[in-house]
């Protein structure tokens, strides 16, 4: 098993647990304060209530408003302050807060991945819909694309783990990541919060004019404008037309609409604008030198051209080597694409709408009928090169192998003539648009009889368009030349169109049996269609001819189809207002489809010569199992501990492995992962005036427990699940100090704990990260009524860095005698969290 940083892997994992000791006690002293912080003497059980009261966090797991105290599922909630204290504008910054949710952002494919308690989809494929369900505003979408999109002005962020089919549909086998955005508020408010944020160099403006219309409608504007100039560094022998550093920058706006003409009937309506644009789609994307430590070249061409590498094998720097596009490939660019033009910089931009209509109609006391209804709206483009490495000059190892002088310069002819020493080589470059359209209805029928027993009935609707077109290169073909006829640089250019219908009926029926003992159960039926057509309608004159599609390829419907009942069983018993326990059965189902990462020279070739395309499509994964749970408070609601012992199968897995070799995506289904564990929370509001400590804690086994060969011919049965520690956790302070005349001191802090865990799954030798401690942090003074607050903010204080995937560099030297002389190559593309952000932020409500 290769170690995540063998050479200093005792030394690292001490500093984490020294660190890890040292902040857990920092806040016992904070605890142990009592007498300096002037501890409060209760003398008033009212005002004490109140108080409880306002701590309250109201949830939807069921589609319903319940306390987080009262539902039978396993939630992580937090906050809107919490999000503005530390900057939280996106989701791989929950992750601190959530233990087991990992968050991968960039790249190609998906465009991101989230994966929760080891259960997640792969980030290369845009074809698979994401195991963490993304539910916006309670319209559940589908592209994984929104992880690299900001989120502003929330009401709260809601973690819901485990599989919850039955109320949020398929795609949520491993659990719900849920935003709630803000609402109209019901008198005028203005707020407006700046932030600047010295190490990335970033501005981040946010603002909202909320208030009355009239005494029946609401409305709240909220904007958003983030500009990052040093979101990357680059390694200082990277010649790039960004310059030394890759940018970021977004715009979003969002106006919502909440109109209450009758007490019987309600509306809201949401419209988001996004608009985000960049300096390429790779992001902190860095290179691990495997076990030979050497930085292995870009092989291609079957050993015709080699490039160095570039790169300088620390992958734990904050430097990164992308390289633009190698000269020779950089020109033209099949139409339309948005690259043409661009010299082969790297960029990146996209534009979303979304709509969402929410309308509650009462059509009774006890029965009322509530409409969602979902629009997203995406269109989206980058351009970068996934070869990860290449700097001049270039070599070929036949040449040297024969002893011929000149051979590249003559059997490579456009790399020889901007083969210079320095000169970036980037290859492996595409420049893939996503365009989806997507339209959702939701209905749904809840009653509210004095009875025991209720109801809970049901349907959904889905209609999708997915366009994946890309130009790409793959074998780099135009090393040699340009397209003698058309005089493009790239091998081909193909593009996906899937249509996805889907249909759900759901329900469920609440029984109280006793006063204090309920049971709900309910099932959702869903059948799913999908339909996809593959064109390629170029192909480079020199890679016409066996092994490649037909220039003009056109496959065809390719169809998929799939049903599903997804039955849940809960069973909750409150034992006194303030413990209950409860034990659920929970099934989950996520739709297989048509792969969109077949190459014309590999799988899809292939298919199109057999004239089967079963090859390409993946199956359905369904999860089953239950968990057992307790929520608890005391000390008059001071306190909170809960706790959940989870177990769940995932039967077919989907995943998508890369052989770096052969170049080729390998789409598969993982015979059976088995995720089990228990999950802790703790709150205390502690005796010190306004301080309240909180933790969280996960121990997690997950583990293939059946047959699963990767793309490494390794099979992976008994191996632990990538991205899944065994412990896992963290530990949180709020701590408000009134300073008089109306002025507030506040300061917090979160520690957060990460296990050991795999982040590849080809092989048991993939890269390991060691265990690690970050620490976030913020002071700040303000007036106690929130009109005013100036904070200092600190986010990975240490600066701890940690891989959070991996896998296996495209254009790896194959070793061997094919490889003339140079070992099989086995660097691994690394992709890391940002380092340490130092934020000075203002803050104004009036």
């Amino acid at each position: 098993m290769i170690n995540g940083d063998a050479r200093h892997a005792s030394p690292s994992r001490r500093s984490g647990l020294r660190r890890a000791l040292l902040s857990g006690g920092a806040l016992g002293v904070l605890v142990a304060l009592p007498h300096v912080a002037l501890a409060q003497d209760v003398t008033d059980e009212g005002a004490e209530t109140r108080e409880a009261d306002q701590q309250v966090i109201i949830v939807q797991a069921r589609r319903q408003n319940e306390t987080l105290q009262d539902v039978p599922v396993t939630i992580t909630s937090v906050g809107a302050e919490t999000l503005d204290n530390y900057v939280m504008n996106n989701v791989s910054a929950i992750s601190a807060r959530v233990p087991t949710l990992q968050v991968q952002v960039g790249g190609s494919g998906s465009g991101g991945q989230l994966s929760l308690r080891g259960v997640g989809s792969s980030n290369i494929s845009a074809a698979f819909d994401s195991a963490v369900a993304f539910d916006f505003d309670g319209v559940q979408l589908s592209t994984m694309r929104l992880v690299q999109a900001g989120f502003f002005d929330m009401k709260q962020i809601d973690v819901l783990k485990g599989p919850q089919s039955l109320y949020f549909g398929k795609s949520a086998t491993a659990g719900v990541f849920a935003l709630q955005t803000a609402d109209p508020t019901p008198d005028w408010e203005v707020g407006m919060t700046g932030n600047y944020e010295f190490e990335e160099r970033g501005y981040l403006i946010n603002g909202y004019v909320s208030g009355p219309l009239t005494d029946t409608l609401g409305i709240r504007v909220a904007a958003q404008w983030n500009d990052i100039e040093r979101f990357i560094e680059l390694q200082p022998n990277v010649n790039s037309g960004n310059g030394p550093f890759r940018g970021q920058s977004s715009l979003l706006a969002r106006v919502t609409l909440d109109w209450e003409p009758t007490s019987m009937f309600d509306a809201n309506l949401k419209v988001q604008y996004m608009r985000n644009e960049g300096d390429g789609a790779v992001q902190h994307s860095d290179i691990f030198c495997g076990a030979n430590g050497i930085a292995d070249p870009v092989w291609l061409l079957n050993g015709l051209v080699a490039i160095p590498a570039g790169y300088d094998c620390n992958f734990r720097d904050k430097q990164f080597f992308i390289p633009d596009s190698a000269p020779a490939l950089a020109g033209g660019v099949p139409t339309p694409s948005r690259a043409a033009g661009r010299n082969g910089v790297p960029f990146n931009e996209s534009d979303i709408w979304f709509g969402r209509l929410l309308m509650n109609l009462q059509i009774s006391d006890a029965i009322k009928l509530t409409s969602t209804s979902g629009f997203l709206n995406m269109d989206a483009v980058d351009f970068d090169c996934y070869a990860y490495g290449g700097l001049g000059p270039a070599f070929s190892p036949i040449g040297n192998a024969l002893g011929i002088p000149g051979f590249l310069a003559a059997n490579a002819p456009a790399l020889g003539a901007t083969n210079g020493p320095g000169v970036a080589q980037g290859t492996g470059c595409s420049d893939p648009v996503n365009q989806l359209t997507q339209f959702t209805q939701e209905l749904r029928l809840h009653s509210d009889f004095d009875g025991p027993i209720n109801f809970m009935l049901g349907a959904f609707y889905e209609d999708r368009e997915f366009v994946f077109e890309t130009a790409q290169q793959a074998v780099n073909i135009s090393l040699i030349a340009p397209d003698p006829v058309t005089g493009f640089t790239y091998d081909w250019d193909k593009r996906h169109v899937t249509k996805t219908e889907a249909v759900s009926l759901f329900g469920s029926l609440i029984f109280d049996i006793t006063e204090d003992l309920e049971l709900v159960a309910g099932a959702r039926w869903t059948t799913e269609d999908k339909v996809q057509t593959i064109a390629v309608p170029y192909l480079h004159t020199f890679l016409q001819g066996p092994g490649f599609v037909r220039p003009g390829f056109f496959s065809g419907a390719i169809p998929f189809s799939d049903s599903n009942v997804s039955p849940e069983v809960t069973l909750k018993y409150q034992a006194n207002p303030d413990f209950n326990l409860f034990a659920a059965f929970r099934t989950g189902f996520k739709s297989g489809g048509i792969d969109n990462s077949a190459l014309p020279s590999n799988s899809l070739s292939q298919a199109a010569l057999s004239g089967n395309f079963n090859s390409l499509i993946f199956q359905s994964e369904t999860t089953i199992g239950g968990e057992v749970g307790f929520r608890s408070q005391f000390n008059n609601r001071r306190v909170t501990v809960n706790g959940t012992a989870f177990y769940y199968v995932v039967d077919d897995l989907q995943v998508q492995n890369f052989d770096a070799v052969n170049v080729q995506f390998i789409t598969l289904n993982a015979g059976q992962l088995t995720t089990k564990g228990v999950d802790l929370e703790f709150n205390w509001r502690t005796p010190v005036q306004g301080l309240t400590i909180s933790a969280n804690g996960t121990y997690l086994d997950a583990k293939f427990t059946a047959p699963f060969v990767s793309a490494a011919r390794i099979d992976l049965d008994g191996r632990r699940a990538p991205r899944a520690p065994e412990f896992s956790g963290n530990l949180a302070f709020d701590w408000t100090i009134p300073l008089g005349g109306n002025l507030d001191f506040v300061m917090g802090g979160n520690a957060l704990y990460s296990g050991e865990y795999f982040a590849d799954q080809q092989s048991f030798n993939d890269f390991v990260q060691d265990d690690f401690v970050t620490l976030d942090g913020n002071i700040a003074i303000g007036r106690s009524d929130g009109r005013w607050k100036l904070s200092l903010i600190g986010v990975n204080l240490t600066e701890e860095l940690f891989v959070v995937t991996s896998g296996p560099r495209p254009f790896l030297p194959p070793g061997g005698a094919g490889g003339f002389g140079i070992p099989r190559g086995d660097d691994a593309v690394v992709l890391m969290n940002r380092g340490r952000r130092v934020f000075v932020q203002a803050s104004f409500r009036f």
